[in-house]
């Protein structure tokens, strides 16, 4: 009998089978992902780009020679032409009264050089046209008109020039006694500042603070209230969370009561708390020494271990909630015939906690501390309403610390170094939390 071949003997239907297109499905996915994935660039990468931006500057607003960001060396021509042309003319006057005619002579020369320079250039010397008529006729000038860029070895001609100028100047009116002396030097101290130099520090700021005893003492503050406060919120809110799981009578009231304190915008609860840990009038203040917490109620806001401990419990009060919520929603989705099962097998109430509640529980748990983790890492409200980061700094953590050095004290520049730092830190969190708690929730998902 002749035997068929294998490739003619195969299903003619089951041979025009073809596995499906798995590029275009991947197409069409990464189009419906592109504007989240936009959004999230554009809502929290580019303000961190932003922030690592003016990180590299000496951006101080306190200072108007820093209050923008540059890289080479700016003129101020309003500054400039209200002191240049008196300096000239009270060298003049000295020199045709003889007093030290050959050192002013040179000084005054060395000016006029520096000043054919800076005027060398077509542009600066139209600016440099229009803002001296404008002085000349008493007219305003507005700041941004006035302020030309120059070339690097002019301007620092004229900061050497000026300075040496200065002290020379000093030195001469000791010896020869000038009509305008005081006067001299004080428009020649007044050129020091018509130039603004660059404040480009590069990784300068990151150096500095990195080495500042103030930045570590606020990382340690910062991590310590992070693990005990989040720590002990896991700790109780899963407690709470197997609690309100099964039934009983009065269970959904039980659950929205539990749910006001987070519900309570942070600000006011701390208010409300800074009031309860007063230590004249405060009532937790005066239980807590009651029942030995504290030797005397006015340690709480007054001393370094009882302010932090007044953060803490106060973030324990609020967010616990938030944590039973989310540990809540976990527990929910585990089937209660595994524990039927588990029950049937003879497991104890503990044995069923840690081979059945925990491991599948175990998504939650990362989305409830990473979560919780971030949100304490980054606390600001609660520190700045409820001890200001005092006392002596003793609860100041690194959000509260680029607060004061940002928004009080204008150092933008360094502020925004600190921000940085921040975000690095989160993310440093956020990666240990997925490598190391989220690795099999990640390969179920593959």
């Amino acid at each position: 009998m002749e035997q068929v071949p294998p490739q003619l003997n195969q299903d003619p239907v089951i041979k025009s089978k073809k596995k499906p297109k798995k590029s275009q499905n991947q197409k069409i996915g990464y189009v419906l992902v592109a504007p989240s994935l936009i959004l999230i660039l554009v809502i929290a990468i580019w303000p961190v780009i932003q922030s690592f931006y003016y990180s590299l500057f000496d951006l101080d607003l306190k200072d108007p020679t820093k209050s923008t960001t540059t890289f080479e060396y700016r003129l101020d021509l309003n500054r400039y032409l209200n002191t240049y042309p008196f300096l000239i003319t009270g060298l003049d006057n000295e020199i045709k009264k003889g007093h030290a005619a050959d050192q002013l002579t040179a000084m005054k020369e060395e000016l006029q050089a520096i000043d054919s320079k800076i005027q060398s250039n077509p542009d600066t010397k139209k600016k440099y046209e229009t803002v001296n008529d404008k002085l000349l006729n008493f007219e305003s000038v507005e700041p941004d008109e006035a302020v030309v860029n120059i070339d690097k070895s002019a301007a620092e001609k004229l900061i050497s020039e000026t300075n040496d100028m200065t002290v020379k100047l000093k030195s001469i009116s000791h010896g020869t006694k000038l009509d305008q002396g005081n006067k001299l030097i004080g428009l020649s101290t007044g050129m020091n500042q018509v130039l603004q130099e660059p404040n480009f520090v590069g990784f300068k700021n990151y150096a500095n603070d990195l080495q500042s005893s103030r930045t570590w003492h606020a990382l340690g503050n910062t991590l310590f209230f992070t693990v005990v406060s989040v720590g002990v919120e896991l700790i109780i809110g899963l407690g709470i969370a197997l609690l309100i799981n099964k039934a009983f009578f009065g269970r959904g009231l039980i659950r929205a009561t539990i749910l006001i304190p987070w519900a309570i915008p942070t600000a006011v609860s701390a208010l409300m708390w800074k009031f309860l840990y007063d230590g004249q009038n405060g009532i937790v203040a005066k239980i807590f020494e009651k029942v030995g917490l504290v030797d005397n109620m006015t340690n709480l806001l007054t001393t370094a271990q009882g302010a932090m401990f007044s953060v803490i419990f106060t973030d324990v009060w609020k967010t616990t909630p938030y944590m039973a919520l989310l540990l809540l929603a976990g527990l929910q989705t585990i089937p209660a015939s595994l524990y039927e099962a588990a029950s049937i097998d003879g497991a104890t109430k503990w044995k069923q906690f840690t081979s059945i509640t925990l491991p599948l529980l175990k998504s939650s748990l990362l989305v409830a501390l990473l979560f919780r983790t971030l949100d304490a890492f980054r606390v600001f409200d609660l520190i700045y309403v409820l001890t200001g980061g005092g006392p002596a700094n003793s609860t100041e953590t690194i959000s509260s610390f680029a607060y004061q050095i940002m928004f009080s004290n204008q150092q933008f520049g360094n502020g925004s170094t600190l921000s940085v730092i921040v975000f690095v830190f989160v993310a440093i969190i956020s990666m240990i939390y997925i490598k190391f708690l989220g690795r099999d929730l990640l390969n179920d998902g593959k």
